[in-house]
């Protein structure tokens, strides 16, 4: 009977785990296993993050940047918010996002936009004809005047 050796294959993964009190938060940058929770078990601690601090306070967001390069070298894929304080720090380059359709007003929001406009349009046609129509009567009595005046 022979017993083969497990390699486990493991994901690291680069995420801030909270702590703090309730409305409170207080995060750890921690290196963990990607099937890890968000809170439990981690590998290593490599930074601090709070956001209840200013942000130009230089204690909001503290890091590790040589354990950061070491663990995005051997692979630890970082979360979003991660990579952005990785990107401020110098340590990773991160590429802008572009997502043109998500400042778009969804369906229901253009259907009321649309009839919006329309209901101001329709209003603007009236008030003109409003302002046209006591002007052609200004202008009616005017040329009957001229033609009594003219007999």
């Amino acid at each position: 009977m022979t017993f083969r050796s497990r390699r486990k294959i493991s994901w690291q993964s680069t995420f801030a785990s909270r702590g703090g009190s309730k409305k409170r938060p207080y995060y750890k940058i921690v290196v963990a296993d990607a099937r890890s929770p968000r809170d439990g078990r981690f590998i290593e601690k490599i930074g601090n993050y709070n956001p209840l601090l200013a942000k130009d306070n230089e204690q909001r967001v503290q890091l590790d940047a040589d354990r950061a390069k070491h663990w995005l070298s051997v692979g630890a894929q970082p979360t979003d918010r991660v990579a952005r304080f990785l990107d401020q720090a110098g340590v990773l380059e991160r590429s802008a996002r572009n997502n043109p359709n998500k400042g778009k007003p969804g369906e229901k929001a253009t259907e009321r936009a649309e009839e919006r406009a329309t209901k101001a349009a329709e209003a603007a046609e009236a008030e003109a004809a409003a302002k046209a129509a006591p002007a052609a009567e200004a202008e009616a009595p005017a040329a009957a005047e001229t033609e009594e005046a003219a007999s």
